[in-house]
């Protein structure tokens, strides 16, 4: 019998199935073996009370909007989860379940939701939250004064409450900016005629790890703050507001102004003419839908719809930044501020923040651990490899990952727990090469080193 034969003998076997038939005749029995081994956190039960506060607020959410409102919820507050994921496509209204959400939580104790936005859908959510939400007192953290808002708003915490919800709103750009700073040395002269970086304070020479002496021009090469290992004082200084490096301050803004797709340099020009530094910048980083929908003195729009949606796109991830810096947000709150003090923690486009080593993805960490509970919203959770779901789940969900065996090792790197991650939810291949040694100088051999392919989710 040839391999073809055997083939049509196979499949029109008694005991082959196809998949459509074999779900039709042992689905209910897989649905019923797998809710005994992981029961549904939501089964379709309606909480009366929770159901009840959705129908209080101006918009209520649509039927399905309410049921992944009620599954949340009971994850939240039934369960005690330390965190629970919104995963819906673009349109499905997952801001309005996120308001949802938090207006459940606040009638169950909740009183302050802290929301992480891209820079421009800030004023989207303060609009959406005031449109749907009876009462709600909303705060924009989104610009230069941000750190004052802060200061008042610790100032204020022991003041008596009066029922009303209250939301804050923090820019994703602005949430990681810090203030600005440059390196700072004295210099001076050897004998060969260098220019040696030296400390300001007690004048000792500086040394790289090598014990080399370093030059002046070496020391502005580096990019991170430092401090004189004699005396330990700071070997950098802070930039005052409108000063930078690279120029004046018009400069740095028609530079930034270029960033963005459609506007070239006589444009940027053009726009800083006709409507000044002070307004353009303050703008930009604080209200960048606002200056998408600029108008002129005759109440036109600066730019067509075209301009206006490749700007709106490009815009969600270009930071701007003019000098304004002052101390960082997501610090201001880690120090200054007790634990639990914002109670709920909504992270839109959640996916941003999966890279392991990235500013944003660390300062979001710091929040998640600052607050009581948090949601998280997103389109695109993964893109299909286990590694694209480990630092944000352990950024939101740090007690449940460390619980199951995922925690820093001794030096403080989570690498290998990444790895063991990957090991246990994904597919993770260890392919070696071998390479003869007849090219070695002393001896020859044979040198296996083994390395680690894709990492691909089951």
């Amino acid at each position: 019998m040839n391999a073809l034969t055997q083939s049509a003998a196979s499949a029109n076997s008694p005991l082959n199935i196809n998949l459509t038939d074999f779900i039709d005749e042992f689905g209910d029995e897989l649905l019923k073996s797998l809710n005994r081994s992981n029961p549904p956190v939501f089964n379709g039960s309606v909480n009366e009370q929770r159901q009840a506060v959705m129908a209080n607020l101006k918009r209520t959410p649509f039927v399905a909007q309410a049921e992944v409102v009620q599954a949340i919820t009971a994850l939240l507050l039934d369960r005690n989860e330390q965190a629970a994921i919104i995963n819906a496509e673009m349109g499905t209204g997952k801001t309005m379940m996120a308001i949802a959400v938090a207006a459940v939580l606040h009638a169950a104790g909740y009183r302050r939701t802290l929301v992480v936005s891209p820079p421009h859908l800030v004023y989207k959510w303060r609009r959406e939250i005031l449109e749907t939400t009876p009462g709600a007192r909303v705060w924009v953290l989104n610009g230069p004064d941000t750190l004052v808002k802060l200061l008042k708003l610790r100032d204020q915490q022991w003041q008596s409450y009066d029922g009303r919800p209250e939301f804050f709103i923090l820019g994703r750009v602005r949430m990681r900016m810090g203030f600005h700073w440059r390196l700072a040395c004295w210099k001076r002269r050897a004998a060969c005629g260098q220019l040696l970086a030296a400390c300001p304070d007690c004048g000792q020479v500086l040394e790289d790890l090598e014990r080399n002496l370093v030059t002046v021009d070496e020391f502005k090469r580096g990019d991170r703050r430092r401090n004189c290992t004699a005396c330990n004082a700071a070997l950098w200084t802070l930039m005052r507001p409108g000063k930078t490096d690279g120029g004046d301050r018009r400069s740095t803004i028609l530079k930034s102004m270029c960033r963005i797709p459609t506007i070239g340099p006589v444009r940027a020009e053009r726009l800083l003419n006709d409507f000044g530094e002070d307004f353009l910048a303050s703008m930009l980083v604080d209200n960048v839908s606002e200056f998408i929908n600029l108008m002129d003195a005759k109440g036109n729009f600066v730019f067509s719809d075209r301009q206006a949606k490749r700007m709106e796109r490009a815009m969600a991830n270009i930071e701007f930044g003019f000098g304004e810096g002052g101390y960082q947000p997501t610090e201001f709150i880690k120090r200054y501020l007790p634990d639990g003090f914002f109670d709920l923690l909504v992270v839109d486009e959640g996916h941003e923040y999966k890279n392991s080593g990235s500013a944003q993805g660390q300062a979001m960490g710091v929040l998640a651990a600052k607050a009581r509970k948090t949601v998280l919203l997103t389109g695109t959770l993964m893109g299909g490899y286990a590694d694209d779901l480990f630092y944000l789940l352990f950024r939101i969900l740090t007690r449940r990952m460390i619980e199951d065996g995922y925690r820093p090792n001794a030096r403080g790197s989570m690498a290998p727990a990444a790895m063991s991650f990957m090991r246990d939810h994904g597919v993770l291949k260890d392919i070696y090469t071998e390479r003869d040694g007849d090219s070695h100088k002393t001896a020859k051999g044979k040198k296996g080193a083994p390395q680690n392919s894709e990492k691909i989710v089951r």
